[in-house]
């Protein structure tokens, strides 16, 4: 059975309120991986208290306690960075997303500038600097999805559409494979298939090309 399976069948049976090790006898699952799986899944206090097994209640508030700690300690570096984030210039994002096209863009084709990719907050960052850096509005931005045949189009462009702020209009047909998604082995990074944004300009591929082009004989 893949682990996205196990991973779906462990989030089914902790909303249940389950334990980690009632989870584990289910699942066959380490609770190494069970603690990855479930982190933000913590158990109310009052299921707590229910549990029979002493132990059982210890692990889970230990878990309980070493996951407000990792919370607090996140937000902090959260918002120590924010502030150093907040005073970034024009020309430093311009670089940010010059290094992020380089390594993640469309290189070939003569006017299509896009990149693919299944983290949403990457492409938020490319239509950020798409605006910001050469004034594209997200109006003209193009959409597509790559899906697996075993995934919901209607759906899974909703979500696109509405964590990217782009109109369901901007999306073209998506691109179905002949896979499933719940085959892969993987931890969930693929749930909601992959999506590309794309903008065609010749003028724009060549200006973001000659920029790269530039910053690799800097070195």
């Amino acid at each position: 059975m893949s682990n996205f399976i196990l991973r779906e069948q462990a989030l089914k049976l902790r909303k249940q309120n389950k334990s980690y090790s009632q989870i584990k006898k289910e699942l066959s699952v380490p609770k190494s991986t069970l603690s990855s799986w479930l982190k933000g899944y913590p158990l109310p206090k009052s299921v707590i208290s229910q549990l029979r097994d002493r132990n059982e209640i210890r692990i889970e508030k230990y878990r309980q306690t070493m996951a407000k700690k990792r919370e607090d300690r996140l937000h902090k570096v959260y918002f120590e960075e924010k502030l150093k984030i907040q005073k970034i210039s024009n020309r430093e994002v311009m670089f940010a997303g010059l290094a992020l096209y380089w390594g993640e863009g469309t290189k070939v084709g003569s006017s299509k500038v896009a990149i693919t990719n299944t983290d949403p907050e990457v492409l938020k960052f490319f239509i950020l600097w798409l605006n910001l850096i050469y004034k594209i509005e997200k109006k003209y931005l193009k959409a597509a999805l790559h899906l697996y045949r075993d995934m919901e189009v209607e759906k899974e462009t909703k979500y696109w559409s509405k964590i990217l702020n782009i109109s369901i209009k901007q999306f073209n047909r998506p691109y179905i494979k002949t896979t499933n998604l719940s085959r892969i082995n993987h931890k969930g990074s693929f749930g909601h298939g992959t999506c590309i944004i794309a903008y065609y300009s010749v003028e724009l591929k060549q200006k973001i090309m000659t920029q790269i082009k530039l910053l690799t004989e800097a070195g």
